[in-house]
């Protein structure tokens, strides 16, 4: 067996498979694991486990069998006290094992970013009960947002325009969290006029900064993206500070999606993900090295070239529409026949709202670009056989 490094996949979904396609070019092996076999990434990787990443035991014991060079995880729910006794044995959690633990939960990361560095974030509270989420709305005040503090693209989140639907947010929010804590996050909604992701790359050599990427989110989950999201100078220079403070106390090498509510050239701390974002999906056709690539040298020690720039691009989600597990889709020439690119993710069940692929266009701009995306997108049809 011939490789550059051993990388210990945790979790692998469409995110994960970019990222295997990304770490095998630069001869890596990499040992994909999720809780059920033949996920996404799984059908790109040269070896596969299948057990739960919150199974605290199973998860050292696939550490142990593989003594991979680098332990990668691509989601939130993973028993992250396992991850820092790895590390601290001598294991490489990329970024680290802090960055997961705090990562996982939304109260972590937001203490941290609020009360601990001093960011600027929404008024919040959390909540384990009815009761506490009725105080909290009213520290917050309406509307507000509440959420699971762990959870992953968006599920559980609801906007609540009034004290009448606290009660189904909550119930919404505890019946689609991660993990084995019932608690959300209420907080102030943000009268802002974007939001962004900035895709921030801690390396060997420094910190590196992708042009911003804006998101339309529905359900709490994200639709569409676009890049490079039009900016105010001042306000990307206060987000990039904003975000190189949070990482580099996080630590480690690899690649960061740091998220902001934007009000003219106020910036505001949003949440944070230690690894490639959904709505950096876009960076695989408007910039030459996707964010999945930037992640993967970040973590093999490999140089990150400067400035990193963006053409005019979209991206537009493929949704399913119904529970199924046979699959087939059509629509595709079309789709590309107008000049976009589709992924299909390989996902071998349908739920609805579950994403199923993505359509990516260039254009003279982004808005050009994110119509392009939307039509390629919705030429695509899913099948139910």
């Amino acid at each position: 067996m011939s490789f550059t490094a051993k990388i210990l996949l945790l979790g692998s979904g469409e995110l994960g498979r970019e990222f295997v396609i990304s770490a095998k070019r630069l001869g890596a092996y990499v040992i994909a694991c999720d809780a059920y076999d033949h996920a996404p990434a799984m059908q790109m990787a040269d070896a596969r486990e299948v057990f739960s990443m919150l199974d605290g035991v199973k998860l050292r014991e696939a550490v142990e069998r593989h003594r991979p060079d680098y332990i990668v995880p691509e989601l939130e729910a993973i028993r992250t006290e396992v991850l820092a006794e790895l590390e601290a044995e001598g294991f490489t959690v990329v970024p680290s094992a802090r960055a997961a633990q705090l990562t996982m939960n939304r109260d972590a990361i937001r203490d941290l970013a609020a009360q601990e560095l001093g960011l600027e974030t929404s008024r919040y509270r959390y909540a384990v009960n009815l009761d506490e989420v009725r105080a909290a709305a009213e520290h917050a005040g309406f509307p507000c947002v509440i959420k699971p503090v762990m959870s992953s693209s968006g599920k559980g989140q609801t906007t609540v325009q009034d004290a009448a639907g606290l009660e189904a947010a909550w119930e919404y929010a505890v019946a689609n969290m991660r993990g084995d804590r019932a608690r959300v996050i209420v907080e102030q909604f943000v009268d802002l006029d974007y939001e962004i992701t900035l895709l921030t790359v801690r390396h060997k050599d420094g910190t590196t900064f992708c042009p911003p990427i804006g998101h339309r989110q529905e359900r709490g989950d994200y639709r569409e993206s676009w890049q490079p999201a039009p900016m105010a100078d001042a306000a990307i220079g206060r987000a990039q500070e904003m975000a190189r403070t949070v990482v580099e106390d996080l630590g480690g090498y690899g690649l960061y999606g740091v998220e902001f509510f934007v009000k003219g050239e106020e910036v505001i701390f949003s949440e944070l993900s230690p690894r490639p974002h959904d709505t950096g999906m876009v960076t695989l056709l408007s910039q030459n090295l996707s964010e999945f690539d930037l992640h993967a040298r970040a973590v093999m020690g490999l140089p990150i070239p400067e400035p990193i720039r963006a053409r005019p691009a979209a991206s537009a989600v493929i949704l399913a529409d119904r529970d199924s597990a046979m699959l087939r889709y059509s629509g595709l020439a079309e789709a590309m026949a107008e000049g976009a690119d589709i992924r299909i993710f390989g996902k071998p069940e349908a739920r609805p709202y579950r994403r199923m692929g993505v359509a990516l266009a260039t254009g003279a701009d982004t808005d050009a670009a994110r119509a392009a995306a939307r039509k390629a997108a919705e030429m695509v049809q899913i099948h139910y056989d």
